[in-house]
């Protein structure tokens, strides 16, 4: 037996933007150690820039596509997009960051270094092309997922979120692990397009079919879908709000390529069963994230069950189970992520030291303090809603026309009914901020200008990209092409 070959550095370029990224965070923890808390500034900015460097660097499609390690690492068309879009939303939420850590004295050097190495996790993550991967991409994400949400230490209610969150996240690990060590014992092997093709010669179907369940429940709960969504309301409630929308945007592009990996690279021929699958995870998210997002007063967990609803959306388009269905769904969570990031923005510009701005009823009378912010708020929550002209419109409506392709008539009827459902919890936050008055102490506006900006073109570009939202689907198709 031959021994394989060392990869030389022409072997790795595929590896280029994660090799940066990895030497940068390295770096950027040990040039930490040597700031004292004045200059945390420095931390913040090169990270930024170090992001910035490697969404250039996919941009221009710097290393080439092609794979790595023998197949256990692959960069096609979905990884770029996926890549590009992970990299941009983790800078998006450091970006949020600042100001509001700063000012309840939480932000420490860590937090940007957790940040870039959740990057590199999910970058992995999307571009994994084994098991061994998958898992390696996901851990790193979540351990540093769990550290980012117990950051204030002092808070009963994070502490407590941190802790389900760590208990929770390890029971799924552990279906994932338990299902991918099924499915290598059918199929004798750890590469998801050797597996693709030992399916229809597996010699155990029952214990490759039990690997398949266990392996889609894990990746549900990393989706944050019904009825593994448990851990959701409790983690966006608890957590720091920057941390939320961290959590809330770039995670979930990730967990869509674990998905696409695992399912589609990975077991596809099994199409027929896990399609069944996705469909009524689709089904109980979108009936379990509408009707319990009805009944909550606080606007994290509002959210938190409304991003229940949009993972059922999402995974009409995986249902859906063709390239146009992938293509939709990916578009859906690009549109998701930003209009997530674009929720929690608008919470974290509106908060202030003591006053958190997390309560439906704190947004009361916005439109007499602040009419300018009040119509941002609009246009997000409109987006959520999937109201019309705005992008989140047309995320719905793609992966509808998907569902429809892949004859799921009677998810897509469940859909827009509960489409409709949705759309009252958000025109409540509209309600109160146009037609109540205003409760307890009128806070002054930010004095800063870098949140109020940024939060101003997140929102906007709801509208903007609700008019052209073409070039990013066609993006979408591309990648699986």
């Amino acid at each position: 037996m031959t021994t394989p070959a060392l990869p030389t550095t022409v072997d790795l370029m595929p590896l280029l933007p994660e090799l940066v990224l990895t030497a940068g965070a390295f770096a950027l923890l040990i040039v930490d150690v040597f700031l004292d808390a004045s200059r945390r500034v420095v931390t913040h900015a090169l990270s930024l820039l170090l992001l910035a460097v490697v969404l250039v660097m996919l941009a221009c499609g710097a290393g080439g596509q092609g794979t790595v390690f023998h197949g256990m690492f692959v960069r096609d068309g979905m990884a770029e997009v996926a890549k590009m879009a992970t990299v941009f939303f983790s800078g998006l939420s450091l970006v949020y960051a600042w100001t509001w850590l700063r000012e309840r004295k939480l932000y420490v050097g860590e937090v940007p270094v957790l940040v870039l190495f959740a990057t590199l996790g999910m970058m992995m993550l999307v571009s994994a092309g084994s098991l061994v991967m998958v898992y390696l991409g996901l851990e790193l994400l979540a351990l540093c997922s769990y550290a980012l949400v117990a950051l204030n230490r002092d808070d009963p209610l994070s502490t407590e979120a941190a802790m389900k969150y760590i208990v929770l996240g390890s029971i799924a690990s552990g279906l994932l692990l338990y299902g991918m060590s099924l499915v290598y014992g059918a199929t004798g092997t750890l590469e998801l397009s050797a597996i693709h093709t030992a399916v229809d010669a597996a010699p155990d179907r029952t214990m490759l079919l039990t690997g398949v369940v266990f392996m889609v429940a894990g990746t549900a709960f990393k989706l944050g879908a019904a009825p593994f969504h448990m851990w959701l309301p409790d983690v966006y409630q608890g957590a720091p709000t920057p941390v939320t929308l961290f959590i809330s945007a770039a995670p979930k592009i990730a967990a869509f390529g674990m998905a696409y990996r695992l399912l589609e690279s990975g077991v596809g021929p099994l199409a027929e069963q896990w399609h069944l699958l996705l469909a009524g995870l689709a089904a109980a998210s979108l009936v379990i994230g509408n009707l319990v997002a009805l009944m909550q007063s606080n606007l994290k967990r509002m959210l938190a069950y409304s991003t229940v609803s949009h993972i059922g959306f999402l995974l009409l388009g995986l249902a859906g189970g063709t390239p146009t269905g992938y293509a939709a769904a990916l578009f859906y969570a690009l549109s998701y992520a930003l209009m997530s990031a674009a929720a929690f923005g608008a919470i974290i510009v509106l908060s202030r030291q003591g006053f958190e701005a997390d309560q439906i009823d704190d947004f009361k009378g916005l439109n007499a303090r602040n009419p300018w912010q009040a119509g941002l708020v609009l246009c997000v929550m409109a987006s959520l809603a999937g109201v019309p002209p705005f992008l989140g419109f047309w995320a719905k409506l793609v992966v509808l026309r998907a569902a429809l392709g892949g004859d799921l008539l009677w998810l897509v009827i469940l859909a827009v009914i509960c489409a409709v459902i949705g759309a009252f919890y958000y025109l409540r936050v509209v309600k109160v901020m146009y037609f109540d008055e205003p409760e307890g102490e009128v806070h002054p506006p930010r004095s800063g200008r870098v949140l109020p900006v940024v939060f101003g073109v997140n929102a906007l570009a709801l509208l903007a990209l609700g008019v052209a939202w073409s070039p990013i689907l066609a993006w979408c198709q591309r990648a699986f092409a």
